[in-house]
């Protein structure tokens, strides 16, 4: 059998390509909609994929299973579990075999056995994998997909919180309990091949390493220890983050289809006069991906400015919407992965780049970046603004502070003559925030170095 798994670091996502290597048969599970790089070392260890299939419809990316059975004719694995509102929709003309708990398929010689997990979601199914070509008679392991992450387990309250889908929070941790119960009875020899690693919004706590079993789990995985379905719906559904906007889209999105991604250029803004008539433009998101360092003192007025690192996924999703075309200010080795990035999310509006040399030639605007001591002496004659989570907030603050999580920025209603003085934690998320209301004509906006953490140890 030949194993080997992909991470995103900026989806915090894990896909895994199976294949049997007696056969030249493969599979993936979870794909990205962008899977190149799975099919590339595919083709490297002579396997071809003729499968693919995911665990749920999922909340936070894009699948990549639409795109496979378009590109290369694979046949999709799809959960036929849960309610009427939760069914795939795009599977009309495509080999779609629909699964039920305890259904079974193969790929060569490699088993694969469903076991219905809800909880996170209705739909949620799990794949237990025996390695028959290798002579195996028992079962090597489990993808759990978001059921069960390395520490953690999944949040049930997506579909209320970012679906729109009322009463189903409870509900879904009680099916959480329920599914967990029936995990407790696997082997605890099994592999949990988890579909979201440490940074997913997932989950409240997950861990950073990339597999564990199913024995360590119940030894020290709070969910496992927790016997009493009262006290682990409580703590369950307590705390847990903020739900991306952009997660109702996505729900939308894998149930009724991901549009096909076609191979595409996009132009580049040569002139002054092009860049300026993009930034009055409506319906228009200047995007700026560059370090925030470089972006304080040389902000295109208009322009937001999310840099292009691990977090830049979770903060696009959060402050494009889908309905704004996107210039994006960018260098050229970067932008391949800034489309893939956005694309993760169906932010597919890409209108145009602009070469950041470019913005040498028009006027721009700044905002300030502050040492504790500033902070603390601008503080009583400006409005302090706390860009962190609820959790965040809830756990310590500066008692002169205004709570403004920074998802929800662009909707905020101060006077724009307001001098702001902002922070988060750490302070990348506030540089963000400064952008975000320089962008929406503040003035006046500053931010602290070094964030809360900086603030408290001084």
């Amino acid at each position: 059998m030949y194993f080997r798994s992909f991470f995103d670091e900026k989806l915090a996502q894990y896909s895994y390509l199976i294949g049997c290597q007696r056969t030249g048969e493969a599979i993936i599970i979870d794909p990205a909609r962008n899977s190149k790089d799975v099919i590339q070392a595919a083709k490297k260890e002579g396997l071809t994929i003729s499968a693919a299939t995911e665990t749920h419809i999922h909340a936070d990316f894009v699948s990549g299973s639409r795109q496979l059975a378009h590109d290369l004719g694979v046949k999709l694995y799809l959960s036929d579990e849960g309610d009427e509102d939760w069914k795939y929709q795009y599977t009309k003309d495509l080999d779609v075999e629909l699964l039920k708990d305890g259904s079974k398929f193969s790929i060569g010689n490699i088993d694969f056995e469903v076991l219905h997990t809800p909880g996170h979601t209705p739909e949620s199914i799990s794949f237990v994998l025996t390695d028959r070509g290798g002579g195996a008679a028992n079962p090597m392991g489990i993808f759990t997909g978001d059921f069960v992450f390395v520490g953690d387990i999944g949040r049930p309250d997506l579909l209320e919180k970012a679906a729109g889908v009322a009463d189903t929070a409870e509900k879904g941790a009680r099916q959480m309990f329920q599914s967990i119960q029936r995990f407790k009875q696997l082997p605890d020899y099994m592999m949990v091949w988890p579909g979201h690693g440490a940074g997913s919004a997932c989950g409240k706590s997950l861990g950073a390493v990339p597999a564990s079993t199913v024995g360590y789990e119940k030894q020290f995985n709070w969910a496992m220890k927790e016997a009493n379905e009262e006290a682990f719906v409580e703590e369950l559904l307590k705390d847990q983050p903020e739900a991306p906007v952009y997660f109702a889209e996505m729900k939308k999105v894998n149930k009724v289809g991901p549009d096909i991604v076609e191979e595409q250029s996009f132009p580049t803004i040569q002139s002054k006069e092009d860049l300026l008539k993009e930034t009055k433009q409506d319906q228009v998101f200047i995007l700026d991906t560059r370090p925030a360092n470089l972006v304080e003192k040389t902000l295109l007025p208009g322009a937001i400015n999310i840099p292009y690192n691990k977090a830049f996924t979770n903060w696009a999703g959060w402050l494009v919407k889908y309905d704004e075309q996107i210039v994006i200010i960018a260098e050229e080795e970067q932008r391949e992965g800034i489309i893939n990035a956005l694309q993760s999310i169906h932010l597919d509006k890409i209108k145009a780049f602009v070469n950041p040399s470019l913005l040498n030639e028009v006027d721009l605007t700044t905002y300030e970046t502050l040492s504790v001591d500033e902070f603390k002496q601008q503080m009583p004659n400006s409005y302090v603004m706390d860009v962190r989570n609820d959790t965040e907030w809830n756990e310590g603050h500066i008692e002169e502070a205004h709570h403004h999580f920074l998802g929800k920025l662009r909707d905020i209603d101060l006077p724009k003559d307001t001098p702001v003085l902002m922070h988060c934690q750490g302070g990348a998320r506030s540089a963000i925030g400064a952008s975000v209301l320089k962008s929406q004509g503040f003035e006046n906006v500053k931010h602290l170095a070094g964030g809360y953490a900086a603030y408290k140890k001084a």
